[in-house]
């Protein structure tokens, strides 16, 4: 009998935990073996009382849906138990994402601007990456010419290379260069650049302080998929892993303090792939709220798991 123990003393303590300043009831069960990628199915929060810099503020709600807590400067961080009655995941997340993004009218306003910048340069660099390898065959040639005439060499400037070997390709010009490597393409021009090395794609842009970041998940299948876009406005960041379980992670920061006065929003979010799944919504008044963060996921780990 004594194998029975240890579970029912962790369920009290766990109770335990919550009942200062309020009840909160727990009804925790497992969907599974503890294997990577199960996480647990519940049907009402844990919710204790502290959690690292984090105190709950008052008691949850009585359908064990939402708790409140405060955190430092002011912080606040919200966890939402989220059923999904046959809804989407993404649509879920979207929800949350666009209401924490509102909160930061300024900063929100900058990234869709800078999406439309990075549309446009995703466009021109498709059209550029064309060219650019138009114009690499056309160098090399004329690079294969150039070693095999004398006088060409010596019309070689000092601004300018190319370079061309079994799977290598480097032509230079100026402010544009294109490099061509196994699993590694660079185009650039001036004060802007795309990169991509396997699934990543970089694209930066110096004249608007902008840089996005792409990662394909499907290059993968146990890859992460990250999205950044940052510039000197603020910085907006979303992450998701692969497998059944749903792992999201989204967060915004804005160089200054919004009109709300907020600075940094964002999210944890796991559980099934069929719900419900908990969300810890996390507001910040200082842009380096890490602590507030750690808290939130470890939160979302306690009712979930990892």
């Amino acid at each position: 009998m004594h194998h029975l123990l240890w579970p029912a003393c962790a369920l009290a303590l766990m109770t335990a935990a919550c009942d200062n300043g309020g009840t909160v009831r727990i009804t925790t069960t497992s969907s599974g073996k503890d294997v990577a990628g199960v996480l647990k199915v519940v049907d009402a929060l844990q919710c204790p009382q502290t959690q690292g810099v984090l105190t709950r503020k008052g008691s949850a709600r009585a359908d064990g849906a939402t708790c409140v807590y405060s955190g430092p400067r002011g912080s606040e961080v919200t966890l939402h138990l989220v059923a999904l009655n046959g809804g989407s995941v993404q649509d879920a997340l979207k929800g949350f994402e666009n209401r924490l993004s509102a909160d930061l009218p300024e900063a929100l306003a900058e990234a869709r601007a800078s999406e439309d910048r990075a549309r446009a340069e995703a466009a021109r660099a498709e059209a550029d990456a064309a060219r650019a390898e138009a114009d690499a065959e056309r160098a090399g040639a004329e690079a294969e010419r150039a070693a095999a005439q004398a006088e060409a060499a010596a019309d070689a400037t000092a601004d300018s290379a190319h370079i061309s070997a079994p799977g290598v390709r480097i032509d230079a010009q100026g402010d544009k260069a294109t490099v061509r490597l196994p699993g590694m393409h660079i185009d650039a021009d001036g004060d802007r650049a795309n990169i991509r090395i396997g699934g990543i794609t970089i694209r930066a842009d110096d004249k608007n302080s902008q840089v996005n970041v792409r990662t394909n998940s499907g290059s993968s299948s146990d890859a992460d998929a990250v999205a950044i876009d940052a510039n000197d406005s603020g910085a907006r960041i979303r992450t998701s892993s692969p497998g059944e379980a749903v792992r999201a992670t989204f967060m915004m920061t804005a160089d200054q303090s919004s009109s709300t006065g907020w600075r940094v929003v964002g999210y944890e979010a796991r559980g099934p792939s069929g719900g419900p799944i908990v969300v810890a919504t996390v507001r910040g008044k200082d842009r380096n709220e890490n602590r507030v963060f750690e808290a939130a996921k470890a939160l979302v780990t306690l009712n979930v798991g990892d």
